[in-house]
């Protein structure tokens, strides 16, 4: 099962520090989840993952179910024998990829039935059927099977989905038979503040293991995002943990953290490595422009990584040039250990009671660095990487 327990609150905000207990270790709260959708991390073995400090990750079950197959994963042992990764697990139950992803998708109050992006194959998968299929995987944490509708969206659709979700997330609970996972609610309510804190309600008065809040980071403004966590997060019990599904641009893992935001997951680190954008003290850096081919300074001169104690700029600008697998894999690197060391000075900030000094000198450096800074320079500009306010505790 799962143990959570609040060690710390900030006094000027919602910011809290926390421990999540596994049967795969402990995890240390606020806490980032990279996304490994199909199994793995995207060319991230799971020992540097350990390195970088990640002790959760996420898992999706839509794409595992389609392949190789839940039932393939629970003969080989589970997710974390299939995959090798000894720390904890999170699956989501895939309600937002059979929405986003699926070539044709039917709802009823039954379930959804939906062909496979891969292969046009069909399939139906209902409350029961998520469950099932999640604890085949084996995580440790699973999630109710929610119905993610597509934005904008009338006031009545919003709310249908709505009873839908409250109505599935009740069907879960009654499907569950493993006692050694966690279950976590998710709360939906589209961008209407009034309807997101009912729903909170609605879901809490089922006793979940955790709630997740649902519905969000899928193109709206940030201010609208933040609006509706400032609606829901206050209707959430202080002794469970709290996830902000999808949101993991830096800012959002700020301000999540402000408004008592507990776990987060998203691909941001991951694909934007891909796509060759590094996240740095100093502002985003896009290592394919021309001015890095002679650059002989590592991303970050104020970074730790594997990658920047050891290779130039120039070397990763030529790796991305070439198309060489290996300059995705250290781009990744260098940007997961920027989440990784983002939310561990979060941790430290809490844990010192300078969470709001932190935070105004995060968005201090957003501000006067913007995507990216200048001309590339490794100028500091009270940039959140030099900044710490100690080291106290077990963060």
């Amino acid at each position: 099962m799962l143990d959570f327990w609040v060690r710390r609150t900030d006094s000027g905000t919602q910011a809290r520090l926390g421990t999540l207990s596994t049967a795969h270790g402990d995890v240390d709260t606020p806490a980032f989840m990279p996304v490994g959708s199909l199994g793995a991390v995207k060319g991230i073995d799971p020992v540097d993952l350990q390195a970088l400090g990640f002790r959760l990750i996420l898992n999706n079950a839509y794409h595992l179910y389609l392949r190789p197959g839940h039932e393939v994963v629970a003969e080989l042992g589970g997710l974390h024998a299939f995959a090798s990764w000894p720390g904890a697990i999170l699956t989501d139950s895939g309600g937002f990829q059979v929405f986003s992803l699926a070539k044709l998708c039917k709802v009823t109050d039954d379930g959804v039935t939906f062909q496979s992006h891969l292969d046009g194959s069909l399939h139906h998968v209902t409350p029961e059927r998520a469950i099932e299929i999640q604890e085949a995987l084996g995580a440790d944490i699973i999630m109710a099977f929610d119905e993610c509708v597509a934005l904008p969206a009338s006031l009545d659709r919003v709310k249908e989905a709505l009873l839908r979700t409250n109505r599935w997330a009740r069907r879960c609970q009654d499907a569950r038979r493993r006692t050694d996972q966690a279950l976590f609610g998710i709360v939906q309510g589209g961008q209407d503040a009034e309807l997101r804190a009912q729903a909170a309600r609605d879901i809490v008065s089922m006793g979940f293991d955790g709630y997740a809040v649902g519905g969000l980071s899928v193109g709206e403004e940030k201010s609208v995002m933040l609006r509706m966590l400032e609606a829901t997060v206050p209707e959430l019990p202080a002794g469970r943990p709290r996830y902000l599904m999808g949101a993991g641009m830096p800012e959002d893992l700020v301000e999540g953290v402000a408004r008592g935001v507990d776990l987060f997951d998203c691909v941001v680190p991951t694909r934007h490595g891909r796509t060759g954008w590094l996240f740095t003290s100093f502002g985003r850096v896009l290592i394919k422009n021309a001015r890095y081919a002679r650059d002989e300074r590592p991303i970050d001169p104020d970074c730790q990584c594997p990658v920047c104690t050891r290779h130039s700029r120039a070397y990763l600008h030529h790796l991305f040039t070439v198309k060489e697998m290996l300059g995705v894999r250290l781009n990744t690197l260098h940007n997961l250990h920027y989440f990784a060391d983002l939310m561990r000075r979060i941790r430290q900030a809490i844990q010192g009671g300078v969470f709001a000094e932190l935070r105004t000198q995060f968005h201090a450096q957003q501000e006067q660095c913007g995507v990216e800074c200048g001309d590339g320079s490794t100028m500091k500009i009270n940039g959140l990487r030099g900044w710490m306010p100690g080291e106290e505790g077990r963060v």
